[in-house]
């Protein structure tokens, strides 16, 4: 029995309400926010694990037309993460802060920040008493982080805020020294950032607009162009669940490709997912001789059925004749004037026309009495010719064997009209070598003179250049479709859960091969692979050994299965003869953004690095104090006012005074 996977659904549980004590409520402790685009981790600093793990989405259901504006709705305007039980249902509602991985709906920002401490249990009186490390995007623009800074300082009056990038964070926390390459694949984008003794070289970074997001909207794509009946089945939710359980990389993925085209490869290699479905009670448990039967009596009452059907068509037709032989009488007695109003209630328009349906009705008439006789009689009714066909055996054994044997033959034969199809279409064509052939044979008989077709040795070449003759032989059509009819008797029809099941071959490593070839999407930049390289190309050779022995692998999509090892065959092709490299994972991929805040956090520098309220207002919301895990701060330039476009005024204009008498 084949294994099937079942798909598990997972429900999220909402966030319970966490005790704000006395020692989070005096003691200063600093508030920890990975504010990711997939996720957002938020907790204290004084804690190993973070205590919200959530989706950055919230969802604003549509108001139910049955219930009057006086009661009280039953699910709140307002779902924010966890709360967001049946995410299904309010797809099409779901919004996110969110714009790639940069921060630019900040109404929904301060949702989500509400959100957040309403569920840390903070209840201080008008503001949010603790300093926050928050992180945000590589090279976040001014502007974002200035609305960012405005809405913490003056919408929750937090003392303190310090930023820093989530990748780098998570270098960090894993220890791998101060020269690194950083690739982090996100959910929206991955950032290929080169960092050379503690500095980060912002000017040779890369970013791909593609990550969790597209693959998995690739992915549902692809599984609901592959089962168009199962559409509505094959949700957001379940494909996020295939790709986090299922997906891989290909360590060579065109080699991989070429396995799955061997069938015996994909029945030992194929992953069977089980859709949802109810199960129909309409089996009615009858043994095959039963249903035999059955289908022998509705046979009986269909042809009872036909038969009263063509003895009623034929008192019609009967009548309608006698109808028609009554004004013939009358033309041959001579009365055109009764003759004539008798035809008006026929199509009918001269004799002639009257004939013609006096014998279009005779044969019709004839036929029904034949086919009335016909069904009366079924013992005269020929046999139909046998086709030929081996019955099964009766022993199971064998009759496996014969069954697994026609169905070699129905594919052999299959795989002929296949060849012999695919031969015709590439004689079509030009330039083929069935095309050249043809029309070499075609050339030598036009040398051979005018007796071509006297020998019976002719017939083989003009088979041969023939188009005709490249067509379905009457054998193995007539073959195909007794071995269709075998298969179709005798073949163990499919359970009704088989019907609702999706076949995982390509698909799995297809999806996320996306992240070294974009343009399988439609996305024109560079996979991963080529953006490693052009930023390796940018920097001394000391220094690209420095980069390529530490390459650092973080962010949700470096879970996948096979990345490493692929990451360390690409390198193997790009870097020198004999040169060194190395890929290490993230110890926490998901995780270690917020563990490296978390230890910032608690630093004894952490002040130092930290904006204060004070110095929000004196330099302004964009202002950053940089640090090891920080963007790097360019203030914004003045804006440029051209004195050009409003002049002053213009000697030559007189200014006169409107005065209005009223």
């Amino acid at each position: 029995m084949e294994d099937v996977l079942i798909l598990k659904d997972y429900k999220t549980v909402p966030d319970v309400v966490h005790e704000y004590g006395p020692t989070l409520k005096f003691g200063h402790i600093p508030l920890v926010i990975d504010n990711g685009s997939y996720q957002c981790r938020v907790g204290w600093s004084i804690y190993d694990e973070p205590h919200l793990i959530f989706k950055n989405l919230i969802a604003r259901p549509r108001k139910d037309r049955c219930k009057k504006d006086a009661e009280p709705p039953v699910t709140p305007p307002i779902q924010i993460g966890n709360d967001i039980i049946n995410i299904e249902a309010v797809r099409f509602q779901l919004k996110t802060q969110f714009d790639k991985n940069v921060v630019t709906h900040f109404e929904v920002q301060e949702q989500v920040c509400d959100y957040i401490f309403s569920h840390l249990g903070i209840d201080s009186e008008g503001s949010v008493p603790h300093p926050i490390v928050m992180t945000e995007a590589f090279v976040t623009p001014n502007y974002c982080r200035q609305l960012m800074s405005e809405l913490l300082f003056e919408g929750y009056g937090v003392p303190a805020v310090s930023y820093g990038i989530d990748s780098l964070f998570s270098m960090y926390k894993n220890d791998i020294g101060d020269s690194a390459l950083i690739v982090n694949c996100g959910y929206h984008t991955i950032h290929i950032i080169p960092v050379i003794r503690g500095k980060v070289i912002a000017d040779h970074s890369r970013r791909i607009n593609l990550g969790g997001s597209e693959i998995t909207c690739y992915l549902h794509k692809l599984l609901q162009l592959k089962y168009p009946v199962h559409v509505n089945a094959i949700t957001m939710s379940r494909i996020e669940e295939i790709l986090h359980e299922h997906c891989s990389i290909a360590l060579d993925y065109q080699d991989e490709i070429k396995k799955w085209a061997n069938p015996d490869y994909y029945e030992a290699n194929v992953k069977r997912i089980q859709l949802p479905f109810v199960q129909s009670n309409s089996s009615s448990g009858l043994t095959a001789e039963q249903q035999k039967e059955r289908k022998k009596e509705m046979a009986r009452r269909l042809l009872e059925i036909n038969a009263r059907k063509r003895e009623e068509r034929l008192a019609e037709d009967e009548e309608q004749m006698n109808q028609l032989l009554a004004i013939q009488d009358l033309i041959e007695d001579g009365d055109m004037d009764e003759f004539n109003e008798a035809i008006k209630g026929f199509d009918i328009k001269s004799y002639e026309d009257l004939q013609r349906q006096i014998s279009n009705l005779n044969a019709r008439i004839e036929k029904n009495r034949q086919r009335i006789a016909a069904a009366a009689n079924p013992e005269e009714i020929p046999e139909p010719k046998s086709t030929g066909r081996v019955q099964p055996p009766t022993d199971p054994e064998a009759f496996q064997v014969w069954l697994s044997d026609t169905r070699a033959k129905y594919r052999e034969v299959l795989g002929r009209r296949e060849a012999r199809r695919a031969r015709r279409a590439a004689m079509l064509r030009r330039r083929t070598a069935a095309a050249a052939e043809r029309m070499r044979v075609i050339s030598r008989l036009a040398a051979a003179g005018d007796d071509f077709g006297t020998r019976d040795s002719d017939w083989d070449v003009y088979k041969s250049i023939s188009r005709e003759a490249d067509s379905d032989s009457e054998a193995d059509g007539e073959r195909l479709v007794e071995l269709e009819e075998a298969l179709r008797e005798y073949e163990p029809q499919q359970p009704s859960n088989q019907h609702h099941q999706l076949h995982l071959a390509i698909e799995p490593i297809r999806a996320p091969e996306l992240m070294f070839q974009p343009s399988m999407m439609g996305n024109l930049e560079a996979g991963l692979a080529e953006s490693m390289e052009y930023v390796f190309k940018h920097f001394s050779t000391e220094d690209q050994l420095l980069l390529a022995n530490n390459v650092f692998l973080t962010g949700g999509c470096s879970q996948f299965p096979g990345l490493k090892e692929r990451l360390e065959r690409e390198l193997l092709e790009m870097r020198p003869f004999q040169s060194t490299h190395r890929v290490v994972v993230a110890n926490s991929p998901s995780l270690d953004a917020w563990y490296g805040a978390r230890d910032f956090a608690g630093s004894n520098d952490f002040e130092n690095w930290c904006i204060t309220k004070e110095e929000y207002y004196e330099m302004g919301g964009e202002y950053l104090k940089e640090h090891h895990a920080s963007n790097k701060y360019y203030k914004s330039p003045a804006p440029i006012v051209d004195n050009t476009l409003a002049p002053a005024g213009d000697a030559n204009v007189v200014k006169e005074e409107i005065v209005i008498d009223c």
